[in-house]
C-alpha cells in the first residue's frame, strides 16, 4: 500500500484520473481507494489535522 501511495505522489496525473473514475486500483477495495484519494485531497487533510 505504501509503495502505491509513493507512486501516486510521483505521478499526480494518476490521482486525477482516479478521482474522475477514469482509472482504478486493482486489488484495492472501494473503501481503501477512497482513503487513498482522501489523503491526496488538500482540503480534507488540512481540516482533519488536530494538534494537541
Amino acid at each position: 500500500m505504501i509503495n502505491m501511495i509513493q507512486y501516486l505522489e510521483q505521478n499526480p496525473t494518476l490521482v486525477t484520473l482516479l478521482k474522475e473514475k477514469k482509472a482504478s486500483l486493482i486489488g484495492v477495495t472501494a473503501l481503501e481507494q477512497k482513503a487513498i484519494l482522501d489523503s491526496f485531497d488538500e482540503d480534507f487533510c488540512s481540516q482533519s489535522l488536530i494538534w494537541y
